[in-house]
């Protein structure tokens, strides 16, 4: 799959011409991708010509030849361009390999004369390698961390090993091109599927919106296999690995597949994305086998409010327990901007017996705390601690089928969107980074805890007891 922004030009092939002469050759492969990381477009601020993809993405199972085109990129910005690099990676030996790499051709007087004059220094300290050039051109190593971005000013930023890459580091890596010499920066992604032990947050929004094909400044390739392949075809090897005869060998490949467990093989050899790697908390079919449209709460009824970072959006969700003893949770209503929440939950509660009205402190919800204490319904609010509860909860109740929900439209796109964000040892819905309204699904997730929870305000109302309740 490749998705190539539009441009008019490529200085692909003056990038390949100069990495051949130091014995980097692009496969067809790696040129189109270079093709397209190189594509130039006219500005029409400054009237010149600035790269047409501002984010570059690459997903390629490992040992195909990666790493040689962001070292293709690296030489022709330096080299021809003069521009700085920061090139990052999850691990310090990954960015001192890659350092090591790139050093080789600028220190090696008898092989590379040339490339050596150009050496202003080289730095080889432990966490401050560096090689800078007399044109101003330089490309810099770092682990990421929170931290390790601090001080650069640079062009463009690799992000190599970009499955492991997560909100927070890219928080911090991002305003080191904001003021980019070159006025022309560009981002660089690199990696594989994200494996079960990361969140692969960054990387997997990237692909989405590749396939999504809605930024026209995005340079998405990808070489993977669809759910369905067969494993043991020789023709997916193929699919998924274009160096596969030129530098990756068939039988040493093959000869994963029995070493490798079938979603390992699946996601490191043939480049599969799992429902995991592609942002869903819960799968879709986990979801579908606890869905009853006819379900229905006896007892136990709480409701959950949520609102839109934007606030162009709310939901308020109803949870309870079933006769049968299964929890029930439902988008009870979803509309625009805030203004109804409070005086519709408050007709809410009159004509029903709601045992708790939720809201998460952290969420734009609790703007709403005053109206509600003027219209006397006392509000439960949730610490990060409660809501993390709260989402544990939410899953297992999902994952040990104790859960049933009406199967609402609003509430299976907010699920396939929202992704997590860690808190301490455990994790919440991410308001930050959802690409659609996630409002339905943390709205359920706060109705269920207060439904579940002892620990919680009475809003008031007509009915206050426990007994069984007809909802309305």
């Amino acid at each position: 799959m490749s998705l190539v922004p539009k441009h008019r030009a490529s200085d692909a092939a003056d990038a390949a011409f100069l990495s051949s002469r130091y014995g980097l050759t692009p496969d067809p492969w790696q040129l189109a991708v270079l093709d397209s990381w190189l594509g130039l477009r006219r500005d029409l601020e400054s009237k010149g010509m600035k790269w047409s993809a501002m984010r570059c993405g690459l997903a390629v199972p490992r040992q195909n030849g990666k790493n040689a085109i962001i070292e293709m990129r690296e030489l022709f910005g330096m080299i021809t361009l003069g521009e700085r690099f920061l090139h990052t990676a999850h691990e310090v030996k990954t960015a001192r390999k890659a350092f090591a790499r790139l050093r080789s051709f600028f220190d090696d007087q008898r092989r590379y004369p040339e490339l050596a004059e150009l050496v202003q220094d080289i730095r080889q300290t432990n966490g401050q390698e560096a090689i800078i050039l007399t044109n101003g051109g330089s490309c810099e190593f770092v682990a990421r961390s929170k931290g390790s971005a601090r001080g650069f000013t640079v062009d463009v930023l690799v992000m190599d090993e970009a499955q492991d890459l997560n909100d927070d580091q890219i928080e911090a890596l991002l305003p080191t091109i904001s003021a980019a010499p070159s006025g022309n920066p560009q981002q660089i992604f690199t990696g594989t599927p994200p494996g079960p032990s990361v969140s692969g947050e960054i990387f997997t929004r990237l692909r989405s919106d590749g396939l999504a094909r809605k930024d026209k400044r995005l340079s998405w390739h990808e070489w993977s296999c669809p759910a369905d392949v067969d494993l043991d075809d020789p023709e997916s090897l193929a699919m998924a690995n274009p160096a596969l005869g030129i530098r990756l060998h068939r039988d040493v490949a093959e000869a994963e597949r029995g070493t490798l467990t079938e979603a390992g093989y699946g996601r490191e050899r043939l480049g599969m994305w799992d429902e995991a790697s592609l942002n869903r908390i819960i799968d879709a079919k986990s979801w579908a086998l606890v869905a009853d449209t006819t379900s229905l709460p006896a007892e136990r009824l709480a409701l959950g409010i949520e609102v839109a970072p934007d606030r162009s959006m709310s939901s308020v969700a109803l949870a309870g327990e079933r006769a049968d003893g299964l929890w029930h949770v439902e988008l009870d209503e979803h509309r625009v901007g805030t203004g109804w929440i409070v005086p519709w939950v408050k007709a809410r509660c009159e004509r029903n017996e709601i045992r708790a009205v939720v809201i998460d402190t952290l969420s734009p919800a609790a703007s709403l705390l005053d109206e509600f204490k003027a219209a006397k319904i006392k509000v439960t609010t949730t610490t990060g601690t409660e809501l993390a509860n709260a989402c544990g909860q939410f899953y297992d109740g999902v994952m040990n089928t104790s859960i049933r929900h009406t199967d609402q439209p609003q509430v299976n796109v907010a699920l396939s969107a929202v992704g997590k964000r860690p808190l301490g040892d455990r994790w919440v819905w991410n308001r930050r980074t959802a690409n659609a309204d996630i409002t339905p699904i943390v709205a359920e997730t706060l109705a269920l805890w207060g439904s579940q929870t002892n620990s919680v305000k009475r809003p008031g109302g007509r009915r206050t007891s426990e007994r069984r309740a007809t909802v309305m």
